[in-house]
């Protein structure tokens, strides 16, 4: 990755962050950055980071290149409102990621997610750019129905909750690297708790967005202990059959936080069925919840591939893991409700971010190479 791309990829991400906490400057009334909260760091930077990794280029194509302004053209006007444009753009991004995703796997109808000799890593790095160009494509038919036709009209199918979806392509090419990053030699008892997690999340969480619109209590909290316990047994395969590469202890911090983000989204089930609930005391948990899920499960995948060919970082430094832990759980928590945290997470994040993308550090080339050969497998 080279250094121009290294800039891009700091400044859009560490916009994300921010435009998280610019309602203490500007009230949600006057103007909402939520959505360039969400856009700027999932569909953006996650979106533009997938290309990158998938096309396994030194530097970014002109095709990345050009998703990645378009990306940002989208994200503008959807924030703006402006939605006239929001209707072709998505459009277009779907169909650079569709050349991308049959230009690697060599189908467009994606046969190798039902095929046994499929690798689990190819299988959730194909399922990343299929679910990232469908959501792309159904962003268009939501704001037409949203803002022209109102064919349906559900209570929490809002557009800001639509366009959080966007954040599972990088949940999934996430869990691409991680099993690409296990040891293939497990027996038939690991390949079948491979290819049963892989369905389990991807169905599952689409089956749960269902249960979330239809308003069912018990269907969400079997669906979301399932998730739990599925995110479980994959910590408990990558912890025994992880490659000791120096993704490793980052990438299972990563599913801790993970972990972190099943258990408060099941706690949150619990509160919003409770006859006492009230949006504005559920809202501390909402907001861990999120951060959980972007900045600590979702960046720690994102920096993992964002380095693919380059020299990584010495991923397993207790003070990146600190930091990264001190900034997701509780800086930016606080940093939603108070604006001196808010302003700490910002500091605490860019220099994180600074670390994953920049720093060198001394390792071991053998290492490097071992780790560019897996990679470039997915």
């Amino acid at each position: 990755m080279n250094k121009t791309f290294k800039v891009t990829l700091w400044c859009i991400m560490l916009a994300a962050l921010t435009c998280g906490f610019l309602h203490h400057l500007i009230p949600p009334s006057v103007m909402n950055f939520e959505r360039l909260h969400i856009f700027l760091f999932n569909l953006v930077s996650g979106g533009t980071l997938l290309v990158y990794f998938t096309e396994n280029t030194r530097s970014l194509s002109r095709r990345g290149l050009l998703f990645l302004l378009l990306s940002l053209l989208f994200a503008f006007c959807a924030f703006m409102e402006w939605y006239p444009p929001t209707l072709a753009i998505p459009l277009l991004l779907s169909a650079i990621i569709e050349s991308v995703r049959v230009e690697h796997f060599g189908s467009c109808i994606p046969y190798a997610l039902f095929s046994k000799e499929e690798s689990t890593s190819r299988k959730f790095h194909q399922a990343s750019l299929l679910c990232l160009s469908l959501g792309l494509v159904i962003s268009s038919l939501a704001i037409v129905n949203s803002q022209y036709t109102h064919w349906f009209k559900l209570e929490k199918l809002t557009l800001d909750t639509f366009f959080l979806g966007f954040s599972f392509p990088i949940s999934l090419i996430s869990m691409s690297v991680i099993f690409a990053l296990m040891k293939s030699n497990g027996g038939l008892t690991a390949k079948y708790l491979k290819e049963i997690s892989f369905w389990i999340i991807n169905l599952g969480v689409i089956i749960f967005f269902l249960f979330i619109l239809a308003n069912w209590f018990l269907p969400q909290v079997f669906i979301a202990s399932l998730l739990f316990i599925t995110v479980s047994l994959i910590l408990y395969l990558y912890w025994r059959q992880g490659i000791r590469l120096q993704q490793k202890s980052f990438l299972t911090s990563g599913i801790l936080f993970l972990v972190i983000t099943s258990i408060t989204g099941i706690i949150y089930i619990f509160m919003e069925f409770s006859s006492t609930y009230t949006h504005e005391g559920a809202l501390p948990l909402l907001r861990m919840h999120a951060f959980t899920a972007l900045y600590g499960w979702n960046l720690s995948g994102l920096a993992v591939i964002s380095r693919h060919g380059d020299f990584p970082i010495r991923l397993h430094s207790q003070k990146v893991l600190l930091l990264h832990w001190l900034t997701v759980l509780i800086l930016c928590p606080l940093g939603f409700f108070y604006p001196l945290p808010a302003i700490g997470a910002i500091i605490c994040y860019g220099w994180l971010l600074y670390t994953l993308l920049f720093n060198h550090g001394q390792v071991d080339a053998d290492m490097i190479s071992a780790e560019d050969e897996v990679l470039h497998e997915i």
